[in-house]
Formats: C-alpha cells, sequence, structure tokens
C-alpha cells in the first residue's frame, strides 16, 4: 500500500524514478548537495531489479556489484540468492540514510508543466518538478526478437526477466537464444538438468581471458559513450567487454555445453530449423535476447533523436537540460550507476542555481 497521500500535484525540486542502484545514488548525492527532492519506485520492495533476480543467482555469482555511495555491502553469504542481499541491502541504505521512497508508484508520463517545470504522472499522484533524475534501468522491457514460425512453436517460450531456476527444465530439450553472460549462465544451469541444450547466437561469442582493469574497463565505457553521444540506442557495457572465461566458462567449453550454434532461420512446430536443413527438437526456448531502456513513460517530452537513442551530455539530455539519465548507457553498470548519480545530483544543482530556484 501507498504510504502517503494522493494529491493533485505536489510540488518539489527533483523528481527521481527508480531506486535501483542508479536512483539511490541519484537521491543520496541529492540529499547531500541540500535539494528537495521525491523518489518514486514501482517496485513492491527495496531492491531495485535485484528483487526480480532468479533465485540460483546466488551473491557469489553476480557480475560485479558496486557498493553504494557512502555504505559499503560488507559480510555477505556468496551462496544466498542475489535478490535477497541486494533487497535487504538496499532496504538498509534507504534506511540510514533517510531515503524515503515511495513505492509503488507507477509513472505514466513526464511532460512539460506550468512555469518551466516539469509534470510527472502517475496513478499514485501527480509531481512538479524542476529537474529529473530517471534511473528506470531495463528490467521492465525484455527484448523478444521475432523469427518466423515462432508462434506455431508449441513448446514453452520463456525470457530471462521470467527464468524461474534450473529444477523446471529438468528431462526437457532446451535451446537457450543470446549470447550474453545471462545466457552462459543459465546453460551451465540448466544442462545438468536437462535432456539436451542447444546455445543459439547471432553472432560467434567472444570470450575475455586474463584480467580486466580500469584502463580496459574505461574503453569498454567510451564505446558504449560514443554510442550515446551520437544519438544511438545504447548497448549495455558487457556487451563490448566479451564474456569472462572463469572456471566454469572453460568447464562448459570442454563439455561441449557451450558448442554454439549460429542462429536459426525459422521456428517450427517441434523445435528449430537452419538454412543448411538441420534442426533441432525442443520443448523449451529460453530468450536470454537482453533487455531495452525503460523510458516510454518519457515519450511526451521528445527527447530520442533520429538514431532512437537518447543524445546525452554526461548524463543530461541534450535536447532537454531538465533530465538526467543515469543508469543509461554507459552509466549501466554499477559503479557507473554510482558515479552518474553525483554528476547528475552537481548538474542539477547549477541548474536551480543558475535559473534562481531556491535549493531546498
Amino acid at each position: 500500500m501507498n504510504d502517503f497521500a494522493v494529491q493533485d500535484v505536489q510540488d518539489v525540486d527533483v523528481a527521481v524514478i527508480g531506486a535501483g542502484q542508479a536512483g539511490l545514488s541519484g537521491a543520496y548525492h541529492l540529499a547531500r548537495a541540500g535539494i528537495g527532492h521525491v523518489v518514486l519506485d514501482h517496485a513492491p520492495r527495496p531492491g531495485g531489479a535485484w528483487q526480480f533476480r532468479w533465485p540460483s543467482l546466488t551473491y557469489g555469482k553476480v557480475h560485479g556489484m558496486h557498493a553504494l555511495p557512502g555504505m559499503e555491502l560488507t559480510g555477505a553469504d556468496p551462496l544466498r540468492p542475489s535478490s535477497e542481499v541486494i533487497g535487504e541491502y538496499f532496504a538498509a541504505y534507504e534506511d540510514h540514510f533517510g531515503l524515503r521512497v515511495r513505492r509503488p508508484v507507477d509513472v505514466t508520463a513526464v511532460r512539460d508543466g506550468a512555469d518551466g517545470r516539469l509534470l510527472v504522472e502517475s496513478r499514485s499522484g501527480n509531481w512538479s518538478a524542476r529537474a529529473l533524475i530517471n534511473a528506470t534501468g531495463t528490467w521492465d522491457r525484455p527484448f523478444w526478437p521475432r523469427y518466423p514460425g515462432q508462434e506455431l512453436f508449441r513448446g514453452r517460450q520463456l525470457h530471462t526477466a521470467n527464468y524461474p531456476g534450473p529444477m523446471e527444465f529438468a528431462g526437457a530439450r532446451v535451446i537457450v537464444v543470446g549470447g550474453g553472460t545471462s545466457a552462459v549462465q543459465h546453460l551451465l544451469e540448466i544442462a545438468k538438468v536437462a535432456a539436451e541444450t542447444t546455445w543459439v547466437t547471432r553472432r560467434p561469442p567472444v570470450f575475455r581471458d586474463g584480467s580486466f582493469g580500469e584502463e580496459q574497463g574505461r574503453a569498454a565505457v567510451a564505446l558504449v559513450e560514443e554510442r550515446v553521444r551520437q544519438g544511438l540506442p545504447p548497448r549495455s557495457v558487457v556487451s563490448v567487454t566479451g564474456l569472462p572465461l572463469n572456471e566454469a566458462v572453460r568447464g562448459g567449453l570442454e563439455s561441449g555445453v557451450l558448442a554454439r550454434r549460429p542462429m536459426f532461420d525459422h521456428l517450427t512446430g517441434t523445435g528449430a530449423a537452419w538454412p543448411d536443413g538441420s534442426r533441432v527438437e525442443a520443448d523449451v526456448i529460453l530468450w536470454a535476447t537482453g533487455f531495452r531502456p525503460a523510458i516510454d513513460h518519457l515519450a511526451p517530452l521528445r527527447l530520442r533523436e533520429p538514431g532512437g537513442g537518447i543524445r546525452l551530455d554526461g548524463t543530461r539530455a541534450v535536447r532537454d537540460e531538465r533530465i538526467h539519465l543515469v543508469g543509461y548507457g554507459p552509466s549501466a553498470s554499477t559503479i557507473g550507476a554510482n558515479r552518474a548519480g553525483g554528476a547528475a545530483a552537481r548538474e542539477i544543482h547549477r541548474l536551480l542555481t543558475r535559473t534562481g530556484a531556491e535549493v531546498r
């Protein structure tokens, strides 16, 4: 239940949409700068997208979780589900810094309001803000590619967003589609209980051996950043770093579980078919095909470029200086989200000061 009274329009300096890593970082830095704000989160409880991760994704398997600013995550059991560990950490963080997140609030639109302000609309109330930090991530927009015959397949189709863990695939023939970290994790789990697994990707996977230091990290972020500067839809940082060649992945390559096949041509009622006439029968197709930014609520502001993305200067939308996107493109990693939250708060402070707004 909401813990606040619904009013017609509530005034605030800054609205933060989303209470995952990027949103909490932004709220923390706004609070430190003395800027009045509200945090709106559509999830039922703390934890951001982490609360929806599958139970078998334990904290020890998490790919590079970075602590939120001002409070370390220590003593976590690597064998506990990441959804529990990170959910509890986010809840403690909100409580420790007094970040009164309003939830569940499902923001439906952000549009121009009166007197140069932004109107943030939801079914739980409306807010009038001078600036906005959008931190809605990607989890709510799973990407389902379309292939001929998809509607004919009589088995089960599901996406990583709905992955229940490996045991539901016991004894099944499973095709996993996708070349990212999630696809590899799914395959290594499912292969232990499934009758048969097949890995399908559009491009040959690239495995990264050796250490991945700051220099490599900066180079990867720069590639994603350049797309955002051009107004193109962002690629994830992970997509340009390659897949880490750890012990589990080496084992999967040696056993043949990670023997990749090229993308199929079409689906049939009972499986997949390739241009050379080969076929694979399947009971389940698991689409580990990634996510897209959840930014449809920003459509009234017309921020998109002809290339389909939102062009940013740092975290600021080039088309509207009131809007900052964090956890988008180059700041989609956990450490990038932390830095972006601080950068957005600093830019907003300058904007409010320059436009004569009283910072509260």
